[in-house]
């Protein structure tokens, strides 16, 4: 099995970066933690349903870390020039005529 090498020109470097970023995502939910934001958004469910109270918390809390890791990795894919299309491309951009049809 061959694996399609990355379009960028410096792929160590873009999956180090990646790297960096995630690891900037368990940072985020252990500070998080650590500053008592998972525990606050708990104490609002009562005790039977602690379990749902500690999901809802985990999502509240790192919607924003997803989304600042969603603008990193578009600062760094500009940055080293990493080329590709993004899922929601198919979504917002008009579709491209197909050159090979157009016969």
């Amino acid at each position: 099995m061959s694996l399609k090498p990355l379009d960028t020109p410096h792929p160590r470097l873009y999956l180090l970066a990646t790297a960096v970023g995630f690891v900037g995502l368990i940072v985020w939910f252990y500070v998080g933690r650590e500053l008592g934001v998972l525990q606050w958004i708990v104490d609002f469910f009562p005790a039977s349903h602690a379990g749902a109270g500690l999901m809802i918390a985990i999502m509240l809390m790192m919607t924003p870390g997803f989304l600042l890791w969603k603008f990193y990795n578009r600062w760094i894919e500009s940055r080293l020039k990493v080329k590709g299309r993004f899922l929601e491309d198919e979504v917002y951009l008009p579709p491209k005529k197909d050159k090979k049809n157009q016969s």
